[in-house]
C-alpha cells in the first residue's frame, strides 16, 4: 500500500467518484441485506460501505492508510472502520455474511493469499464479491506522457508467480486458486466524467501509478507534464469535463 501513503484527500477528490462506478453492480449481487454482516475490505475513503449500511448491512469497513480513513471518518462517520490490510485482516474465521473488495486485488502484493484472507473471514454460504480493473485511467496517462515525451518505467508489478492476468478469465482464475469456489466473472462499462481539475488534483496529489510518477518528476518534466495535460483536456473536454471510458470485472462467489 506504499503508493496510496498520504493520498486520502487526493483520493477523495479525484478516483473516489470513478471506482463508486462499481457500487450498484456490488450490491445488485449482494442481495437482500436483512441486517447481515459486510466487511468491506480495502475500504478507502469509506464511500462503498457508507452505500452498503444505507441499503441496511451491518457493516465494518478496513483500510490501512490512515489518510483514507480520516476522510472516511469526515464524511461517513456513521461507518465503523478499523485498520488492517490484505492479506492479514484482523479478524476471526467466518465473521462475514458478506465480503467486498473494489478495486483492492489490482493492488495488493499477493493476490491469491489475499483471496484467501477474504474466504477465511468469509461465513459458511456467505457472498464474496470483488473487481478489478479491465481498462483502468492509465491510458488516459500513457497518452499525456506520451505527448510530453516523457518514458514511464515499469514499476510495482508482482512477480510472475504472484501476478495474474488482468482479464476476466485470468482474474476468475486466481480467485479460484485462492480458494473461492464456483467464481462467476462479468465484465461492465461505464463512461467516468471527471472535471479536468478532478483530474489534475489525482495527479499531484500522487493517486495511483500516474500521480506516483508524476510525483518522481524533476520540476522541467513536470511541467512537460502539465502543458501536456492541457493540452490533451483541450482537446477532449466538453464543458470542462472529460469522458473517460472504463471497464471492469466483477467477480461472486458463495462460500458452503
Amino acid at each position: 500500500m506504499k503508493a496510496w501513503e498520504g493520498v486520502g484527500e487526493a483520493y477523495a477528490a479525484s478516483y473516489a467518484s470513478l471506482c463508486a462506478g462499481s457500487h450498484d453492480e456490488i450490491l445488485r449481487r449482494l442481495g437482500t441485506a436483512h441486517g447481515r454482516r459486510v466487511l468491506d475490505a480495502g475500504s478507502g475513503t469509506g464511500a462503498l460501505a457508507a452505500r452498503l449500511m444505507d441499503a441496511g448491512w451491518s457493516v465494518t469497513g478496513c483500510e490501512p492508510e490512515a489518510t483514507m480513513r480520516v476522510v472516511a471518518a469526515r464524511n461517513h462517520p456513521q461507518v465503523s472502520m478499523v485498520e488492517g490490510a490484505l492479506p492479514a485482516l484482523p479478524f476471526e474465521d467466518a465473521a462475514f455474511d458478506a465480503v467486498t473488495a473494489n478495486f483492492v486485488l489490482n493492488h495488493v502484493s499477493d493476490p491469491r493469499a489475499a483471496a484467501q484472507e477474504i474466504a477465511r473471514v468469509a461465513a459458511p454460504d456467505a457472498v464474496m464479491i470483488a473487481t478489478i480493473w479491465i481498462v483502468s485511467p492509465s491510458w488516459f496517462w500513457q497518452r499525456v506522457c506520451d505527448r510530453a515525451g516523457l518514458v514511464v518505467s515499469p514499476t510495482g508489478r508482482l512477480a510472475p508467480e504472484k501476478d495474474f492476468e488482468r482479464s476476466s478469465a485470468g482474474f476468475g482464475g486466481m480467485l479460484s486458486e485462492g480458494g473461492w469456489p464456483a467464481v462467476d466473472v462479468a465484465e461492465f462499462s461505464w463512461t467516468w466524467r471527471p472535471t479536468t481539475d478532478e483530474l489534475w488534483r489525482s495527479a499531484e496529489g500522487g493517486v495511483a501509478s500516474a500521480g506516483a510518477f508524476y510525483r518522481s518528476l524533476e520540476t522541467a518534466e513536470r511541467e512537460r507534464f502539465a502543458r501536456a495535460f492541457d493540452r490533451l483536456c483541450e482537446e477532449c473536454s466538453d464543458d470542462g469535463r472529460v469522458a473517460l471510458d472504463h471497464t471492469a470485472a466483477v467477480a461472486g462467489s458463495r462460500r458452503g
